[in-house]
């Protein structure tokens, strides 16, 4: 349990994909115009990264890792396909997007006009790519963990982006400089809040410290020989 709750606030955190590893910026920066369409947009890459990350967690272990194949026979045992890791992953993705999409514009016609050709463009959006490929990378041992792994950064995405909407929302009425105005002063802010979540990054690392191991002392016994006493002392006459 506490392995889970220590991924959980590390992927939102610590490792979030926008502030530390900046992935995703191309939505993250287009779409983060309004808070309604940035919250559109999160909840659809939570859920992307919700299914996309423990899906392409049981293909790379049964099918992509050296050695997966086992489970087919001893003959299979010997098969590396994990060059074929990003085809498989993508090919994951794009077909959870197009589910989304076609989801969106079903039941909220008005959201899947605002997102525009973002929304299909999540299929390439290196955060959700980097998520797999950050399981793959850290070995996650569990389905259960890949699951919370891809939830959390699917959180941290989305806090991302709705905080810089937000701010992005309350700036327009502020005298920001022309130079600065648009993308330059939301580059500004993205590098402040980074920097700002890089804070985190002692929370959880509170119980790491090791203890020291109690030195003991062996003490050699005594031992009085009169022979070798006799040859180490002078006598001075």
């Amino acid at each position: 349990m506490i392995e889970h709750i220590e991924l959980f606030f590390k992927s939102i955190f610590i490792d979030n994909m926008v502030f530390a590893v900046f992935l995703g910026m191309c939505s993250y920066l287009a779409v983060s115009k309004k808070v309604s369409t940035a919250v559109g947009l999160g909840a659809a890459v939570i859920f992307v990264l919700a299914i996309t990350v423990p899906l392409n967690w049981l293909l790379d272990q049964y099918l992509l890792q050296p050695g997966a194949l086992a489970w087919l026979g001893a003959e299979y045992a010997d098969y590396d396909l994990s060059f074929l890791s990003f085809i498989m992953f993508i090919a994951t993705i794009a077909t959870m997007v197009q589910l989304v999409e076609i989801v969106v514009e079903k039941f909220s016609p008005s959201l899947y006009n605002s997102l525009g050709i973002f929304l299909p463009l999540i299929a390439v959006n290196c955060a959700i790519l980097g998520g797999s490929l950050f399981m793959q990378a850290r070995e996650i041992e569990t389905l259960g963990l890949a699951f919370n792994y891809g939830v959390s950064s699917g959180i941290g995405w989305f806090l991302a982006i709705l905080a810089i909407a937000a701010i992005r929302e309350k700036i327009r009425y502020s005298n920001v400089p022309a130079p600065l105005r648009g993308l330059g002063i939301t580059f500004i802010i993205t590098g402040l809040m980074g920097i700002g979540f890089l804070s985190f990054g002692g929370m959880l690392t509170g119980g790491d410290e090791e203890t020291e191991e109690e030195k003991t002392v062996e003490v050699a016994p005594k031992t009085e020989d009169n022979n070798e006493l006799a040859n180490n002392t002078k006598i001075i006459e």
